[in-house]
């Protein structure tokens, strides 16, 4: 068995602390919140180029300044899991779609509740734009990271700055 490093660096955002963890080969494994109080953690890895793009990368989508991530991913999942957040990679800046509209782009409508499922247990939050799923509806639908960061998310993507999407 071949021990295998892990790297955590945490990182400040205006919706709350998050949590960024990497393999040993410095993919992305997660970018999670974290609720205040809950622990976390900081690893020696905060010094390695890929670390500091990461960091970087999300500080400027939180600025503004940045719409697309070219960052190394490899969030750990099923086969269609993996295929679902894929999926979600295709959401642009912006935009949103549902989770029948994405079942339907699996190839199979009846596979929405699994991919509602699959989109909530997605470790890379933002990067994997998760947050840009909503009710068929138009209505705001559950996001692991809180429905507050989901809406705030949403708002920071709209275009048209002077009205809330919700």
């Amino acid at each position: 068995m071949s021990s295998e490093s892990l790297y955590i660096q945490n990182l400040d955002t205006p919706i709350g602390s998050m949590q960024l963890s990497f393999n040993s080969e410095l993919e992305l494994l997660a970018a999670e919140f974290k609720e205040s109080g809950e622990p976390g953690y900081n690893t020696s890895g905060h010094e390695f180029q890929e670390i500091k793009n990461t960091v970087k990368q999300l500080t400027e989508y939180f600025e503004g300044t940045r719409t697309q991530f070219n960052l190394k991913l490899s969030p750990v999942g099923t086969e269609f899991q993996k295929r679902v957040w894929k999926e979600l990679q295709e959401i642009l800046f912006g935009k949103t779609t549902s989770y029948q509209k994405m079942a339907n782009q699996l190839g199979d409508p009846k596979v929405i509740r699994a991919a509602a499922s699959a989109n909530g247990k997605n470790p890379i939050a933002i990067i994997i734009p998760c947050h840009r799923v909503i009710g068929s509806d138009g209505s705001l639908t559950g996001y692991a990271g809180g429905l507050h960061r989901k809406k705030w998310l949403l708002d920071h993507e709209n275009p048209v700055k002077q009205q809330s999407l919700f």
